[in-house]
C-alpha cells in the first residue's frame, strides 16, 4: 500500500506540477493516503450501520414498506426487552463503577513500594491470558450449589445458595466481570500514574500536602481523561457481557441475568431483522447518551487542566 501511495505521489507530482500549489498538493497527497482507512471504516462500519438503520424502518425484507418508528415501538413495548434492558442497566450500574474503583486501588497499591509486586502484577493480568471457556467452567465449579462457595459458607451455618438460578446471580457475574477486567484496567491507571509530572508532586510536597490530598487532588485529577476512557471502555463491556453467561446458563438464563446480548441473540436465531435493528438502534442511542454524560463530567472534572 506504501508504495502504492508513493507511486501516485510521484505520478501526482508530474502531472499536477505547474497546475497546483504547494498546499493543495500537500492536501491531495494526505487524502490519497487517507483513502485506505476512510473506504475501510465506510465499508465495514458506515455502510452496515446505514442498512441497520433501514431495516429498522420497514416491515419485512420481503415487502419492503416503509414503518416509520413502529419497529422501535414495538421493541420498547416489548417485555422482553425491558427485562434485558432493566437487568444491563442494573448490572452497569454495579460493575462499572466498582471496575474503575478498583483497577484505580489496586494501581495506587501497585505505584507503591510493596514486596512481591510483580507476582501481582501478573496475577491481575492472568485472567486475559486464559480461555473464557475455562474461566466459566472455574466458576461453574465454585458457584455450583455443592461447589467450594457453599460449602465454605457452611462452615459458618448458611444454607446453600444456587447462585445462578436466583437473585443472587448478580453477584456470579459481576464477580467474573471485575476478575476479567481489573488487571487490563489496572494497567491503564498505572501508566497514568506513572505519566503525572514530578513536578507537580514536588510542589504538593512543598505544600505540605498529605498523601490523600495528593492522590485526590492531584493524581486523580492529571488522570482524569484515563479514568474517562476506562469508565467508557468498562461500560461498553458490560453492556456486551454476554458470553460467560450464556456457556454458564444457556440461551434463556435467569431472569435477573437475561442481558441485552441475549435478547439480541435470540432475537437474531428467529431471523426477525426489524426487531434486532430497532433493539441495536435504541442500545446506540443509549450507550451514546451515557457517553456524553462521561465526556461533559469529565470536561467539568478537568477543565482547570486543560486550560
Amino acid at each position: 500500500m506504501k508504495k502504492f501511495c508513493l507511486s501516485h505521489h510521484n505520478k501526482l507530482n508530474n502531472r499536477f506540477d505547474h497546475k497546483l500549489s504547494s498546499l493543495q498538493k500537500k492536501k491531495l497527497i494526505s487524502w490519497l493516503f487517507l483513502l485506505p482507512s476512510l473506504l475501510g471504516v465506510m465499508l465495514f462500519f458506515v455502510a452496515p450501520f446505514i442498512v441497520v438503520i433501514y431495516y429498522s424502518l420497514i416491515n419485512n425484507p420481503i415487502q419492503k414498506e416503509f414503518v416509520g418508528f413502529q419497529n422501535y415501538v414495538n421493541v420498547w413495548n416489548n417485555a422482553a426487552f425491558k427485562q434485558a434492558g432493566s437487568n444491563t442497566f442494573i448490572f452497569s450500574l454495579m460493575a462499572v463503577p466498582l471496575a474503575v474503583l478498583l483497577s484505580l486501588f489496586l494501581a495506587a497499591v501497585m505505584e507503591s513500594r510493596i514486596p512481591f509486586k510483580s507476582y501481582f502484577r501478573t496475577f491481575f493480568l492472568s485472567p486475559l491470558m486464559v480461555p473464557t471457556a475455562s474461566v466459566v467452567l472455574i466458576w461453574q465449579v465454585m458457584f455450583h450449589q455443592n461447589g467450594i462457595v457453599n460449602n465454605f459458607l457452611n462452615v459458618f451455618g448458611q444454607d446453600k445458595i444456587d447462585w445462578l438460578k436466583s437473585d443472587k446471580a448478580y453477584i456470579v457475574i459481576v464477580a467474573l466481570f471485575l476478575w476479567k477486567n481489573l488487571g487490563y484496567n489496572m494497567i491503564l491507571f498505572m501508566s497514568a500514574l506513572a505519566s503525572i509530572p514530578k513536578d507537580l508532586l514536588e510542589v504538593a510536597a512543598l505544600e505540605n500536602a498529605n498523601k490523600l490530598q495528593v492522590f485526590w487532588i492531584v493524581k486523580v485529577r492529571y488522570m482524569s481523561s484515563t479514568i474517562l476512557f476506562v469508565a467508557i471502555m468498562s461500560l461498553i463491556s458490560s453492556f456486551k457481557v454476554f458470553r460467560e453467561v450464556y456457556l454458564m446458563t444457556g440461551d434463556y438464563p435467569y431472569q435477573t441475568l437475561y442481558m441485552l446480548q441475549h435478547f439480541m441473540n435470540n432475537t437474531f436465531a428467529s431471523l426477525d431483522y426489524q426487531k434486532l435493528s430497532a433493539a441495536a438502534i435504541i442500545m446506540f442511542i443509549v450507550v451514546t447518551v451515557l457517553v456524553y454524560a462521561m465526556y461533559a463530567v469529565e470536561n467539568w472534572f478537568g477543565r482547570d487542566l486543560e486550560g
